[in-house]
């Protein structure tokens, strides 16, 4: 049985001339409209309100007014008998808004009290940030990241006194750059972007590297264990997609993703390094695709001028081009573990899984660093396919977005220390089209012949033209001439011919490296977020939601 919460203040005020009984606890604030008092509202069924108090933004105390002789109105700076607070308020679709109520209170000491109380509470929240460091990019998306900031999250920083330190990007890597050299981290209690996607990688791989080198690590050692980011990363969406900021707060609304930085939300995220030949690449966040995903990056990189439409272009393209690509995909599946690729539940706000699995994984610490010493793929529970394929996709997260609300693998999981690596074998065009529009309908997307899925900790990819010469010989001896004969006509692609290799769209950068390493470190940085929260704390409103 949960002990009840210890009462700091109550009183008789007043809200909107209306008698309320207002409560104060550590956890709650509470009003409540006095059974004596009139209806002032009769058409709200609802006279109770409760908030969180780690979701209050402020409180400040407000000038009263009052009538001159003359008929005007003067402030009386020195009777102060109201208080505003200004708190979260949930709307549809995961999106919140900053809403407020005012109570009056029937002496000054006791309006005095009660904003020096609720200030403490706010002050004692220690997950609150005080001081950011934001990166804004003013060419992301439609070129709205500064209007954005100024208009939209500079005031509500303000009204949380929370103080920003503003660097505006004047070129690419700009952010990243900085967060390796020249940015005093001890300073700040989080590092904002402003920005889309590639504003995000930049700061990820800034804040990464830079705490992998205070730490000693060396990045270019795949099987080397990273140290965790201690300052969380704050996403304000202002670019094409903002993928990141929908899957973990579950809307585009930078007024949204502010408000979760204000409160001091944290949610921890899993992210993916990727080795070439022992030489560190890049880091992913949340998708890794051959194939596909990898000729639509690029054929869209060569149309930019166009904007959010390549996209759609470079699709349409690269599906009727309907390319395959032959290699060998080697991976350490995530055994013993909760969860599945093909499970009915999401990955939500408090999500049970990814909190499971990171005890789990911390428990089997060294069983897992063996693992992933082995040079063998044999014996160590590495398993190998070998096949054509039209797409290798590698999701550590959903992949949601407006477009494809399920995403790529909908039950991948911020935060458990997996991903999915998705496997799209040859198949024919209708095939492959039946596959692509199961990401934006209720259907089962794995449930083809030529689809699997695999929930891994580790694989590693070596298209057919990276392997060695005794590994063709063989193929070679096995399949005939005509065989040798396709070989020839793939690595050499003016023919008509398939070509040899694609390549891999990473977080939406292009990787020309072909043969890569690929690991998942789990909850290896924060972001200002708390994951998406269950629909019903959005769609079950009433019409008391609003003071």
């Amino acid at each position: 049985m949960e002990r009840p919460a210890r009462l700091l203040l109550s009183s008789e005020l007043r809200v909107r001339n209306v008698g309320h009984e207002v409560s104060l606890c550590r956890s709650v604030l509470t009003w409540k409209r006095q059974a004596s008092s009139p209806v002032y509202h009769p058409f709200r069924p609802s006279v109770c309100r409760s908030v969180c108090v780690s979701e209050i933004i402020s409180v400040r105390e407000e000038e009263e007014e009052s009538s001159r002789e003359d008929g005007s109105w003067k402030k009386i700076r020195d009777c102060r008998r109201s208080f505003t607070v200004l708190y979260v308020e949930r709307g549809r679709q995961h999106r919140w808004q900053c809403a407020e109520v005012t109570f009056t209170c029937p002496e000054v000491a006791l309006c005095h009290r009660w904003v020096g109380v609720i200030r403490e509470q706010l002050a004692a929240i220690a997950s609150r940030p005080k001081q950011l460091l934001v990166y804004i990019n003013p060419y992301s998306g439609k070129r709205q990241a500064k209007r954005v900031y100024q208009q939209k999250v500079a005031p509500l920083f303000a009204l949380a006194d929370i103080s920003a330190h503003v660097i505006v990007t004047e070129y690419a890597n700009h952010a990243r750059d900085h967060l390796r050299k020249e940015a005093e981290l001890h300073k700040f209690d989080g590092v904002v972007c402003v920005g889309g996607d590639g504003m995000f990688s930049e700061v990820v791989h800034g804040l990464i590297w830079r705490t992998q080198k205070d730490a000693g690590v060396d990045v270019d050692r795949p099987d080397q264990t990273l140290v965790g980011c201690s300052l969380r990363i704050g996403i304000i969406p202002a670019g094409s997609t903002d993928c990141i900021c929908f899957a973990t707060v579950g809307t585009n609304d930078p007024v949204t993703s502010a408000l979760h930085i204000i409160v001091g939300d944290s949610q921890p995220m899993d992210v993916c390094s990727v080795h070439h030949n022992n030489a560190f690449l890049r880091y992913s966040v949340s998708l890794l695709g051959y194939g596909f995903y990898g000729d639509v990056l690029t054929d869209s990189e060569r149309k930019r001028w166009m904007g959010p439409a390549r996209y759609d272009l470079a699709g349409l393209k690269m599906f009727l081009t309907h390319h395959y690509y032959e290699g060998t995909v080697s991976y350490l599946p995530a055994s013993g573990i909760m969860g599945a690729p093909r499970d009915a539940s999401r990955c939500r706000s408090g999500c049970s899984v990814c909190r499971d699995n990171r005890k789990l994984l911390s428990e089997r610490a060294e069983m897992y660093e063996a693992d992933q010493l082995s040079d063998s793929e044999s014996g160590s529970g590495w398993r190998t396919i070998r096949g054509k394929f039209l797409a290798i996709n590698a999701a550590s997260m959903s992949c949601a977005c407006p477009r494809s609300p399920k995403g790529l693998s909908p039950a991948a999981h911020l935060a458990d220390g997996t991903t999915d690596l998705i496997l799209v074998r040859k198949c024919s065009r209708f095939n492959f089209l039946r596959h692509l529009l199961r990401h934006t309908s209720k259907d089962d997307q794995f449930d083809l012949s030529f689809v699997e899925v695999h929930r891994v900790r580790r694989f590693r990819f070596t298209p057919r033209h990276c392997q060695s010469d005794s590994d063709l010989e063989l193929d070679l001896l096995g399949n005939g001439k005509h065989q040798i004969f396709s070989q020839i006509c793939r690595d050499h692609p003016a023919c008509g011919c398939s070509p040899a290799f694609s390549n891999w769209n990473c977080d939406g950068e292009i990787l020309t490296h072909t043969a890569i390493d690929v690991r998942v470190h789990c909850q290896l940085i924060k972001l200002f977020a708390r994951g998406i929260e269950e629909p019903a704390m959005f769609d079950d409103l009433t019409p008391a939601s609003s003071m």
